[in-house]
């Protein structure tokens, strides 16, 4: 297959549709990230049945998720760096078909092993399809409208992974577990047609070459050797410390490679990397919020599982409701300030937390909880637009996969840091208000650098993606 042109490339990218098309390519946009954070939460609910299918130890079993999210975090940036360089509309096609048939092959599955496989196939598609989402919603909607694009998308990732664990409920028990996987197929081919229809194409799409899988090789070892090191966590021993920085020598390999000279330059612009470093305190917090408020809420307040889930709503469910209305205030006011807004909303929320004490009810915990979930809300879709619009033209996909890696990095070190503070604390009850102090104070880490010059909302400033950082208001 060819590739296509520099100038094809640059056509396509600042291709803008009519009003009605670019829409249609929003909603697109926010079917594949529903579809994607509807996967990452509705297998957990399937995992005994497919624990008691295969008859699998639980260590094992875990690689079914865990398998899903390597190449998430492992082929991020050399996904993006590959999209900067072929036709969009093309690769979304592929991804689409590849996700569909991968999602076939799970649910398929003779043995855990081929389970496994297709769940890493299954993820290498979906890695792809993450790296597109900001992409094609920076290049194909007009710059005054981004904010709430972004906000419509990632609303409809929350309703996602809100409705993941009922809905896989309601197919596990009416059709069994591969059905999880078969609901896919039907959604990759509403947007493969969509793709056909709405995304302008300007070439085909070829395989990367030797360098990249190089790359990928790097990358993906060393965020095996990091996974397992936070599997191992904990605040007693320092082996997971120890085999954590065995990564060290493989990312500084990788740094000295002329591949990651793309990577390397947009990190360096001061633009790109304060909502990039806000998005990945913000993410570890949030990551650490979840793993720990189910155990305070079971194993302290003694709260019954359906009342647990129904309290670990809030924050998604708040989180969902102001995703939209931040985009049309960052629109107005400015990407910077609303995100601004949302981390110190997040961290007043998670500073009521610290105060957690054995005497409070569920009710106690769900309006802390939906608090954060507004600053979450607040926060995502105008840092994701300062990050999109602070990127080169060159370089709008390798932005968009650094913002992806920065969001799953924080969500995979949320629970190892929660682990470590806990552990720190005897495993006792203090010691979950001291991860909710440390959750805050992470988010505040992010917050320090983010009001220096970065693009404002492009109302103002007739900015576009690809113009120079720092051109805001």
């Amino acid at each position: 297959m060819t590739q296509a042109g520099p100038e094809q490339l640059d056509r396509h990218a600042t291709a803008r549709p009519g009003p009605a098309g670019n829409w249609w390519v929003v909603g697109g946009m926010g079917l594949v990230v529903f579809m994607a954070s509807l996967d990452m939460s509705i297998v957990h609910v399937a995992l005994p049945q497919i624990q008691q299918t295969f008859g699998a130890p639980a260590s094992t079993v875990q690689w079914v998720v865990l398998g899903y999210l390597l190449p998430l975090l492992a082929l991020a940036l050399p996904a993006g760096r590959w999209l900067d360089t072929v036709d969009r509309g093309a690769a979304l096609i592929w991804a689409c078909a590849g996700f569909a048939v991968a999602s076939l092959a799970a649910g398929l599955a003779p043995t855990i092993g081929w389970l496994i496989a297709a769940r890493i196939v299954q993820g290498m598609a979906g890695t792809v399809l993450m790296n597109l989402i900001p992409v094609l919603i920076t290049t194909s909607v007009d710059p005054r409208v981004r904010g709430r694009a972004m906000g419509v998308v990632d609303t409809m990732g929350m309703l996602g992974l809100i409705s993941g664990p009922g809905i896989g409920g309601l197919i596990v028990a009416s059709m069994g577990w591969p059905w999880i996987f078969y609901v896919n197929v039907p959604v990759c081919a509403a947007l493969i047609a969509l793709a056909v229809r709405r995304v302008p194409r300007a070439g085909r799409i070829r395989l990367s070459g030797r360098s990249t899988a190089i790359e990928a090789l790097l990358l993906t070892t060393g965020t095996v050797v990091v996974m397992l090191a936070f599997t191992l966590a904990s605040g007693r021993t320092p082996y997971w410390l120890i085999l954590g920085l065995t990564a060290v020598p493989l990312l500084l390999v990788w740094h000295r490679l002329p591949v990651s000279r793309h990577v390397r330059e947009l990190v360096r612009l001061p633009a790109m990397r304060r909502p990039l470093t806000a998005l990945a305190t913000t993410a570890t917090a949030t990551g650490l919020l979840f793993y720990m408020v189910p155990f305070y809420l079971a194993t302290v307040l003694r709260t019954p599982a359906p009342v647990t889930g129904l309290t670990m709503l809030a924050l998604p469910l708040a989180a969902a409701a102001l995703g939209p209305l931040a985009g049309l205030l960052a629109d107005r006011y400015g990407y910077l300030k609303i995100a601004m807004i949302g981390m110190v909303t997040m961290i007043c929320g998670l500073l009521t937390l610290a105060s957690a004490a054995p005497t409070w009810h569920a009710t106690d915990v769900a309006w802390r909880l939906a608090l954060t979930g507004i600053g979450i809300g607040l926060f995502n879709a105008p840092n994701m637009s300062a990050a999109m619009s602070a990127a080169p033209r060159s370089l709008v996909a390798t932005a968009g996969a650094a913002t992806s890696l920065a969001r799953q990095g924080g969500f995979a070190l949320g629970p190892a840091a929660a682990t470590l503070v806990w552990g720190l604390s005897g495993f006792g009850v203090d010691g979950f208000g001291d991860a909710f102090a440390v959750a805050a104070v992470i988010v505040g880490l992010g917050l320090v650098p983010l009001p220096d010059r970065a693009p404002e909302n492009p109302a103002d400033s007739g900015e576009t993606a690809g113009r120079p950082p720092g051109t805001g208001r």
